[in-house]
């Protein structure tokens, strides 16, 4: 049975971490002098307020949970996190609708990107703070960083990480749990503030270069301008972007051993050298399309292709060119990063490398099996075999994964007024990817503002989905979840 009273006591606690965020952003509305400042303390004091009450008024002596626990606290407290972070956007009247501040909002805890916003400029710093933050603390997790802030919970937080972090294969580093979470999130922080002051260097003012870090880093890709990345037109904070990006989508285990100084895991990981050849082999053959249609010179077309490829499949979402007047050669190379994604363990979105990598792997050994049908033959990774039920399962996702994309597109077709399949179908995918931008009226210079609002709430479904990577969330809807 769910221990409804002790993850509402949990879910409390966890509010107690929004509302510390939300104050920081009020804080600098107080510091700008701007009208949203008591947006954002009301929002904070209905957070407080709600928060003490769950937590005061909802007492548990069973502070046991179970597997089925962890992925309800998980969907749970996404949800309540969007809900809450909408205040401001409401309260201060510059999103009034509750659904265009929910997609906002949800847009931002799921590090998608995309924005209902047609003027990004006119929004108040703390406002634009506000947006940065969510996908700050989205990219890494909300639970990653509760685990972080209040190791001694006397549960079994693993299984809470593992209900937001469905990754395949979770590897180990030899620390304890609450320690590893520790660190991550000192890296990232760490690696935030490095992008911050390279960004500083390259032009950006303070304050741009913080939300780009934040944003950056989480692959989360809001901007504070209309023109994203393209308002600069510097090769400089594009590289730095490029860099800040790959990294960030990088498996987080992985990096964590490069700071423990064991350079040889990054030329040995499987899903990490799958990655870079992709991008590797996309960005060459986009820059030669771009270059041999004379779009623009050489190292333009390199860059170009770069940043975009980075990009797409870190499901960060910045741009610095409209994509969609490239060569269409292009096209179907862009719509394969969003939909591949970097790596498992890392703040991007898709589907990942690894499963596309075992895929890929088991369809060979399935090939062997024909040829030699007495042999056993392994899938492995990392010169390790991998466990049938493991590569089932990846199986099973990537059959689902595309099962949604297809369903999901239909149901939006339908629910969108006036619209074609193209935007239907790359509005689905760049919304269960987290990736931002997508194709025709959702393109890189295009928002979400024109959709309906049923359209809305369905692709902040869809997002919610795609970052809890599916099962977390649609388990809650099986009977078996519910038995007791």
């Amino acid at each position: 049975m769910i221990n409804f009273k002790f993850i509402i006591n949990i879910c409390g606690k966890l509010l107690y971490i929004e509302c510390f965020f939300v104050i920081i952003s009020a804080l600098v509305a107080l510091y700008y002098g701007e009208d949203d400042f008591w947006a954002f303390i009301h929002t904070a004091a209905i957070i407080l307020g709600v928060a003490t009450a769950m937590v005061t008024g909802i007492k548990q002596n069973d502070k046991t949970l179970t597997r089925k626990d962890g992925y309800f606290i998980v969907t749970f407290i996404w949800i309540l996190f969007t809900i809450f972070g909408s205040l401001p956007y409401i309260l201060s009247g510059h999103i009034p609708s509750f659904a265009d501040a929910f997609f906002e909002t949800m847009s931002g805890f799921t590090t998608t990107g995309s924005t209902i916003i047609n003027d990004i400029e006119a929004l108040p710093h703390a406002t634009l703070f506000w947006r940065s933050l969510t996908q700050w603390l989205g990219g890494m997790g909300i639970i990653t960083l509760f685990i972080a802030l209040l190791p001694s919970l006397g549960i079994e937080s693993r299984d809470l990480y593992i209900a937001e972090d469905t990754s395949p294969i979770h590897s180990k580093t030899g620390a304890t749990f609450s320690f590893t979470t520790r660190s991550f999130w000192i890296i990232y922080i760490g690696l935030t503030l490095i992008c911050t002051v390279m960004l500083k260097f390259g032009g950006m003012n303070w304050f741009d270069s913080m939300n780009h870090a934040l944003t950056a880093l989480s692959t989360g890709g809001f901007s504070t301008k209309n023109s994203s990345i393209a308002f600069w037109d510097s090769p400089y904070i594009q590289y730095v972007l490029i860099l800040f990006m790959l990294v960030a989508g990088l498996n987080f285990t992985l990096i964590f051993s490069l700071f423990s100084r064991h350079w040889k895991n990054l030329f040995k990981d499987a899903e990490s050298k799958f990655c870079l050849a992709i991008i590797g082999v996309t960005t060459l053959i986009s820059t030669t399309i771009l270059y041999i249609h004379n779009t623009y010179g050489f190292e333009e077309s390199f860059r170009a292709s770069l940043f975009q490829i980075v990009s797409l499949m870190s499901t960060t979402g910045y741009v610095t060119e409209n994509y969609l007047l490239w060569p269409g050669a292009i096209l179907p190379i862009l719509a394969f990063v969003m939909f591949i994604g970097q790596c498992s363990g890392s703040t991007a979105g898709g589907l990942k490398c690894i499963r596309g990598l075992i895929v890929l792997k088991t369809i060979f050994s399935d090939m062997k099996r024909i040829i030699h049908p007495n042999a056993i033959i392994l899938v492995k990774y990392n010169n390790k075999g991998v466990q049938p039920q493991v590569t089932n399962s990846i199986m099973n996702f990537f059959i689902l994964y595309v099962l949604i994309l297809t369903t999901g597109s239909i149901i939006l077709y339908a629910l969108l007024e006036n619209s074609d399949w193209t935007t239907a179908i790359s509005a689905t995918l760049t919304a269960l990817s987290n990736v931002g931008p997508g194709f025709e009226n959702v393109g890189p210079v295009s928002t979400f503002a024109w959709m309906n609002a049923p359209s809305k709430i369905f692709c902040s479904i869809l997002m919610l989905i795609g970052r809890l990577e599916m099962f977390t969330v649609l388990v809650l809807f099986t009977r078996e979840f519910w038995r007791r």
